[in-house]
């Protein structure tokens, strides 16, 4: 294990995220209540045993990068750390071109650790997986490149890398982002075998792919589209399925849950999975706990009790610092330090820290981020058509409402 090296691409700007993207990087996305999306995969790794961890962190990181100060810092071996790693353009006074190059772009990285093996995952997924026994499967069936996949209904194909597998899982076709006739899984004709965007490679082929790469002018140096296309022919390349993986204390339910939350419908319905009595994704699991930073702040609290107003939440997530004082809040999750007035309802809603609502407000399948205050009487999700003169709504109905916007 100590010869394991993960780097975690977390610099994507998460355009379909929008307005939630438009101050932050998409890793560092408030989810759950109290949480940042990147807290998933990275205790996905701590709790793995698999603790030589770079962050690669580029667009809108300063959100990102606090957050990893605050929450990730280790005081154990120098052998052991979470390191965010800004693009330093080791290569020439260009961005990240794409997530291969990314990787290029650090070699030294890899260079002064001198790993055996590198896991390259993604930093903007929600799961629970054991990286562990995903590396355990690389090295049994001695392959130079493992790839994490999932089965995915047909109709989100375009979304992802559509995998072809032998009887061995040995990879035997892909194609990136398929936007006509997706091969589907044998027997299971609504759906196709996506590629989670999480790689185990041994160290020596992963620099000669990403050297080799870097050289082709018209490469557009990512790893589904160039690497992954250059690989597999050699036989070498398998498939891993994230189905059979299992994390101590999880639930059967919980076997191969998997989101991808970079539209709005995707971030409101992960938070969604996580309110009911038997959620589907389950936070309370401590044999595999999701850390993070927790701020200093007091339990939440439910004030008032009477037949006029009773302040009450249910199936939902309350966050500490929070006061439901006289209100209703149902199937909804609260970050830190949100307030609901008397005689308000929130239903169905994310609501981020430091979020200020009103009496006899009344909001509805929303996503509100943070330091926002919602006059008294304000109406939100139940006309969509005065919703989207004044706020955000996305394609489903989700009225979306930015850090810190003004609302009268």
């Amino acid at each position: 294990m100590s010869n394991i090296l993960s780097m975690i691409l977390a610099g994507g700007e998460g355009t379909r995220l929008h307005p939630l993207t438009t101050i932050r990087a998409k890793p560092a996305v408030p989810f759950g209540g109290s949480y940042r999306i990147i807290d998933f995969v990275l205790s996905n790794f701590v709790n793995s045993g698999l603790m030589k961890i770079y962050v690669l962190t580029q667009f809108k990181s300063h959100s990102l990068m606090r957050h990893l100060r605050q929450g990730w810092r280790f005081s154990g071996p120098s052998s052991t750390f979470i390191d965010p790693i800004p693009a330093q353009m080791q290569t020439g006074k260009k961005w990240y071109e794409g997530t291969a190059d990314a990787i290029y772009q650090n070699l030294n990285l890899i260079y002064d650790e001198e790993p055996d093996t590198v896991c390259v995952f993604g930093g903007d997924h929600i799961y629970k997986m054991d990286v562990h026994q995903m590396v355990k499967f690389h090295g049994k069936k001695k392959a130079e490149l493992t790839v994490a996949a999932i089965p995915v209904p047909i109709a989100d194909a375009h979304h992802f890398g559509v995998i072809e597998v032998d009887e061995d899982w040995r990879m035997i076709g892909f194609k990136e982002k398929p936007k006509t006739d997706p091969k589907t899984i044998p027997g299971n004709p609504g759906h196709v075998l996506a590629s989670m965007g999480n790689y185990v490679f041994n160290t020596d082929p992963l620099i000669k792919h990403l050297i080799d790469d870097a050289k082709n002018p018209d490469s557009s140096h990512d790893f589904g589209k160039d690497i992954i296309s250059k690989m597999y022919p050699n036989g070498d390349v398998y498939v891993y399925d994230f189905a059979q993986n299992t994390v101590d204390g999880a639930e059967e339910r919980e076997h191969g849950y998997w989101r991808d939350v970079g539209t709005l419908e995707a971030y409101w319905e992960a938070n969604m999975d996580l309110v009911g009595v038997d959620p589907v994704f389950n936070l309370y699991n401590l044999r595999w706990p999701v850390r993070t930073f927790n701020p200093p702040l007091p339990p939440a609290k439910f004030v008032h009790f009477s037949d006029l107003r009773t302040g009450h939440a249910i199936n939902s997530v309350v966050s500490p610092g929070c006061i439901v004082s006289g209100s209703l809040v149902e199937k909804s999750v609260l970050g830190y330090n949100v307030r609901v007035h008397s005689f308000s309802h929130v239903s169905q809603s994310v609501i981020m820290d430091d979020v200020d609502i009103g009496r006899d407000a009344r909001i509805s399948k929303a996503i509100i981020d943070k330091d926002v205050v919602i006059p008294a009487g304000t109406r939100i999700g139940y006309d969509l058509e005065e919703d989207r003169k004044k706020y955000f709504v996305s394609p489903s109905g989700i009225v979306v409402i930015p850090k810190g916007a003004k609302i009268e």
